[in-house]
Order: structure tokens, then sequence, then C-alpha cells
């Protein structure tokens, strides 16, 4: 792992950035407020190739990893626009169907996917499976030359904008009555599949819906990778998506910090700038440390997923839980360094507050993390 990025890394910043600051949190806001969709900055930053840069050159793609990736993710974040389904559809799908697929299926998908073009959710959380992906009860049976899907999915992001859907189901049962599941591609608008949205005080473009699915049925040939092993293939995925929830949490984090010292040294009270009492610096300098050392730990686990290094899971879940804490306690401090006015829409930071407690729960929860930590770290038994 180089501990300074290359050229080419930093013109991408430097290029996502551009981009990302000539839309600005007023127009993310503008259309989270409206119900709209931020398609705009989504079109934009695929056409320039930006959703594709972890996705091979043979499709579309950029021919770089997840580190990249992820650095688009927290530009767009530290921008004040934090598009969630930058970490489902380019890292986790996409990631998914270029390790799994057949070359069929990569060139049906991987292309839309690198441009923008087209969008594909994920679909594995359920109502009574919570974290444990063995008791997912949604099932795809094979009937001939298709599979019917029947189940519910639970908060699942951004359906309303996709053309397909990447589904976790149950095809089988193995020791213990554990699940054996695979990874089924099912269209956004197939029949029988309804879409129920959630209302959730989080101030987001992107929506949350639950999935019924009704007898669903697809080609055969819409499974993804081997039938009963999704589980295993499914953490090609969960890496990336844990790496690029921490970019959002970074990002946030950034967003937060140079608003607020913005502020401390614009605001005067008493003649002198806020950002002069150390009441204000200190907590704020603690802020950069906290954000700075999350962006590290968040830039190795992604150089390690790239390399096909096995600490990559490690790291990509001990990065997800540094920056989770890192965004909340900027954007925290960053409301407080405002005073009163750290509430008031204008200045664009309450209006982040629920994206980045979100972090704290999904796309895993912090004490999942701890338990995966206590135990594959710290050899310590398995609490769960």
């Amino acid at each position: 792992m180089e501990l300074c990025e290359s050229q080419e890394q930093r013109d991408l910043r430097a290029a996502v950035a551009a981009i990302a600051r000539s839309y600005g949190h007023e127009y993310y806001l503008a259309k989270a407020l409206a119900g709209e969709k931020s398609t705009e900055l989504w079109q934009e930053i695929g056409k320039q190739g930006f959703l594709g840069v972890n996705i091979c050159e043979q499709y579309g793609g950029g021919g770089a990893g997840i580190y990249e990736l992820q650095t688009v993710c927290e530009e767009l974040a530290a921008a004040g626009c934090p598009l969630l389904m930058t970490v489902v559809s380019p890292a986790i799908c996409g990631s998914i169907i270029q390790a799994f697929g057949t070359e069929g299926q990569k060139r049906c998908w991987l292309p839309g996917i690198a441009s923008g073009e087209t969008i594909m959710s994920f679909a594995i959380t359920e109502p009574d499976a919570g974290s444990n992906s063995h008791n997912i009860a949604t099932t795809a049976t094979r009937d001939g030359d298709h599979w019917v899907l029947r189940g519910t999915k639970y908060y699942i992001s951004g359906v309303d904008e996709a053309e397909v859907v990447l589904v976790v189901a149950r095809t089988g049962i193995g020791e213990g009555g554990r699940g054996r599941l695979s990874l089924i591609v099912v269209p956004a608008d197939a029949t029988g599949l309804e879409k129920t949205l959630i209302p959730v005080q989080a101030v987001t473009p992107e929506k949350q819906f639950t999935l019924f699915f009704d007898d669903v049925r697809v080609p055969a040939d819409n499974l993804i990778g081997a039938q009963d092993e999704g589980l295993r293939q499914v953490f090609m995925g969960l890496n990336p998506e844990r790496i690029m929830g921490a970019a959002l949490g970074n990002g946030i984090g950034r967003y937060a910090l140079d608003k607020a010292c913005a502020y401390a040294r614009e605001r005067h009270v008493w003649n002198v700038p806020i950002g002069a009492h150390q009441g204000v610096s200190h907590p704020l300098a603690h802020v950069k440390i906290q954000v700075e050392l999350a962006r590290l730990m968040t830039q190795r686990a992604a150089a390690l997923h790239d390399t096909g290094d096995p600490g990559a899971g490690e790291a990509a879940n001990m990065a997800k839980y540094a920056a989770a804490e890192a965004g909340i306690l900027a954007l925290d401090q960053a409301i407080q360094t405002h005073g009163g006015n750290g509430m008031a829409t204008e200045y664009g930071l309450a209006t982040l507050w629920g994206p980045v407690r979100l972090m704290r729960t999904a796309p895993i929860s912090r004490e999942m993390i701890l338990n995966y930590v206590a135990q594959h770290s710290l050899g310590l038994p398995k609490s769960y």
C-alpha cells in the first residue's frame, strides 16, 4: 500500500470534486425535499466514467479498483452530495457480477452500471433475518427454465430508480437448517413484484422500500454464479459495501469540518473570530484527527481488497466503524460551532444528520462490527 496517492488518483479526486461542487448540497437537498432524484449529477459522473472506475475496461469501466471508487464516493459526499447508490450499484452489484457473472451477464449489465445508464439495486435484508443471512426466508424455486421467487425484502434502497434488482434468495437448506443462498437478477418491473415505500426521516434523494415477491418468474440464466453458493459470493460485494459506506462517512466528515472551520474564522464575537477560542478550536482539531484516521483506514481497506489480501474483511469493518464515528462527531461539532445557525436549513448541516447517523447502523451495525473484531481479530468466543 502506497501512503501517498498517485498523480492519477489525485487527478481523479480533483475532477470528481469539481463536478460535485458545481452541484453542491443545495442541489442535493432541493432534490431530496422535492422527492426527486439526483439524476443530473448521477448522469454526469457516469458520463465522465467515474461510476465505473472499478469495472474492467473491456466492460466499459476504468480498469481500476474499489480504492478509486471510494475516492469518487468520498469526494461527492465532501461536496454535500452523499449518493447512496454509488455504494449499491457499482460497488456491490458491479463487484459481484464482475467476479461471478458469465461472459454474457457481464456484457449485459456491467457497461450500463459503469456509465450510470443502468442502476442495479441489491436486496438481501429481510424483516426477520436481520444480520443473520442464514435465516433468509425469501425463496427461489426452479421451475423449468425459470426461477420463481416468493418472500419479502426490507429496507431496499433505490428500487424506484433501478432497472434491475440483485436478489439474495434461499435455494436450498444446508446443515442445521441454514439456508443455501443464490444470487438472482430480477427486473424491477417484474410481474408479481410489489414495492412499498418506507417513510424515513433521513433527507436523501434515495428512498427505502419493502419488496414483496409474489410468484415472480425470471429466466433461469438470471442466476449469478453457482447455485447455493450465494453467501460466499455475496461477500465479494459486502467488503466493498463497507468500504464505500466508510467513504460516505469520511466525505460527510470533511464537508462538516470545512463548513465549521469557515464559520469559526468568519464569525466574530467580542471582536475576535470564535475560532480563536480553544473551546471551539480544540474540538475541531480533534475532529480533524479522527476524520483523517478514518480516511487512512478506509484507504488501507480498499488497497487490501484490490490486491485480494485476506485482511480486507477486517480492515473494511474497522474502516466502516471508524468513519461512522468520525462522521457523526464531525457533523455534531460543526452544528455546535454554528450555535443556533447549526439547525438552520441554509447552513446545510442538520440536513445531513439522517444520512450520517445511518452510517452507525447500516450497511452493518457497529455492534456486528465489534462482534467481528472480537471473534476474528482477537480470537474471543463467538457471542451470537
